[in-house]
């Protein structure tokens, strides 16, 4: 069993944004959630397990990929 997790801090509103941008991609590959911090800030963690490194690897990778686009959309039309 492969286990990775990714975590990402900033806003609620961003939070739930990058989320969605996800949830369709790999169901049930992955979960995730999303915990209060102090501050107004969230923490969002993103957790993937697998049965073999390669597999976790290659839905980690969409994964990140898909967060980072989603990012940069949300940084274009905040600008």
């Amino acid at each position: 069993m492969a286990t990775c997790e990714a975590r990402w801090i900033g806003s609620g509103n961003r939070a739930r944004a990058l989320l969605s941008a996800i949830e369709a991609d790999d169901p049930g590959m992955f979960s995730a959630e999303i915990v209060d911090l102090d501050n107004e800030r969230v923490e969002l963690i993103v957790t993937v397990t697998t049965d073999s490194i390669p597999t976790l690897q290659s839905t980690m990778d969409d994964l990140l990929a898909c967060l980072a686009a989603a990012e940069a959309s949300l940084d274009a039309i905040q600008d």
